[in-house]
């Protein structure tokens, strides 16, 4: 029952520090952005686009992150070395 466990423990620790991380990432390429639009006002739409698409990459990963923490909570491989260790 410790695997059983430890998976939820892992799962909520895949998803809290992707999320966090996807947060700081967005956040600082969000300040980068304002600051680069600011000092050159006439490449905005270029990093404008750029941004948008760095945004929606780093998002991504945090959500393939969360599909794979709850795919192991939901359907948990480890389940049946489990079965096979309470067998014996």
């Amino acid at each position: 029952m410790e695997v059983i466990s430890f998976v939820a423990l892992a799962a909520g620790l895949i998803i809290g520090l992707g999320a966090f991380g996807a947060c700081i990432g967005i956040g600082i390429m969000g300040s980068k952005y304002l600051e680069s639009a600011a000092r050159q006002p006439e490449l905005m739409n270029e990093l404008q686009t750029k941004m948008f698409l760095l945004a929606g990459l780093i998002d991504a990963a945090f959500i393939i992150g969360t599909g794979i923490a709850l795919w192991f909570a939901t359907a948990n491989p480890f389940l049946g070395q489990l079965a096979q260790i309470a067998a014996k």
